[in-house]
């Protein structure tokens, strides 16, 4: 058994594909032989599978409900445990805060962090000593919402929210298929907290009380900017309010409604970022989707078109009503 596990070195947020599959074969069916799951210790070992109480030789699966609730709880106990200390660092660096805000001179209104744990520690900072709110632009990874994120997340987000800060968060509208992170944000529910969703974001953005901002210059997400200038930090409020006023709320009804031409909103956004010239690749990564249901929602907006090639696709849409702003929505839904 030890040698086989060995061979599933991963976290339940990366259930390897045989454990999923027997995982859903005995969802399906109610049980799964105990024999047959011997390939994938991983299920035992996160409790997804528990012994049948009628007939030793069976196991029966955990709903994916109760497992859930079971790993958010255990992230939820060592954000506890780590409370303590997040507001002690806090405490022991607000001075310090204070007096360079007063001391801030032109060459410090921006400042490169390199590297993950500089990163964190001056997101941290700012937003220990956040009094008021917190703006987020969180654009949809193209990695799995990971259970380290998700700690990491509440554990910065929990305190603010018991301190009365409020918090807006915009996402793309691909979060809404996200299981991670409705779960996320269900951790967080709160009348403090905000989220909607918008069609395409440029880039992360966090700001602290219109005083501080973060962003990253690499796609890696290894370099990112601490912005104070004044100036500076208002204009990206305001570029934030600018999209936050355009999104839908979290709450709402899926935003891909069909409109009167048969087109989805979400095709009408692919059929923009195609007149601009931008390949299949940019406008995935710019709309928070994989390029395989880029290509399918390109597909279905050459056949309501007409169109026989990539060519006359273009040049069909150009000429179509489709990127006509004021054009009415109606009919049912679709997501990508």
């Amino acid at each position: 058994m030890n040698q086989t596990n060995r061979a599933h070195p991963h976290a339940v947020t990366e259930l390897c594909e045989e454990g999923g599959r027997l995982y859903a074969s005995a969802l399906r069916t109610g049980r799964i032989a105990r024999g047959e799951a011997e390939s994938a210790p991983c299920l035992l070992e996160f409790a997804l599978l528990r012994p049948d109480p009628d007939d030793a030789d069976w196991l029966r699966p955990v709903p994916p409900s109760v497992a859930l609730a079971q790993r958010l709880n255990a992230v939820e106990r060592e954000i506890a445990e780590h409370r303590r200390l997040s507001i002690e660092l806090s405490d022991a660096f607000e001075p310090f805060m204070t007096l360079s805000t007063q001391t801030i001179t032109s060459t410090d209104w921006v400042t490169v962090l390199e590297g993950n744990e500089q990163i964190n520690a001056a997101l941290d900072l700012a937003t220990g000593s956040c009094q008021t709110e917190v703006l987020t632009i969180q654009p949809s990874d193209r990695e799995r919402f990971s259970e380290r994120s998700l700690l990491k997340g509440l554990e910065r987000d929990r305190p603010l929210i018991e301190r009365g800060v409020r918090i807006r968060t915009l996402y793309q509208h691909t979060a809404r298929y996200s299981p991670e992170k409705l779960a996320y944000v269900a951790q967080l529910a709160d009348g403090k907290v905000e989220y909607r969703t918008i069609d395409e974001v440029v880039e992360r953005l966090i700001v602290c009380d219109e005083t501080v901002a973060f962003i990253p210059t690499r796609d890696d997400q290894q370099v990112a900017l601490e912005l104070r200038h004044p100036g500076l930090v208002r204009y990206l409020v305001k570029l934030f309010e600018f999209m936050w006023g355009r999104a839908v709320p979290l709450s709402a009804g899926a935003p891909y409604e069909t409109t009167q031409g048969g087109i989805t909103e979400v095709q009408r956004s692919i059929a923009k970022l195609l007149v601009e010239g931008h390949v299949d690749e940019a406008i995935a990564r710019r709309l928070g989707m994989n390029v395989r249901t880029c290509r399918a929602h390109i597909a279905k907006l050459a056949t309501a078109l007409g169109s026989g090639s990539r060519a006359q696709l273009g040049f069909l849409i150009a000429q179509s009503e489709i990127l006509n702003e004021d054009q009415p929505a109606a009919g049912g839904a679709d997501h990508p």
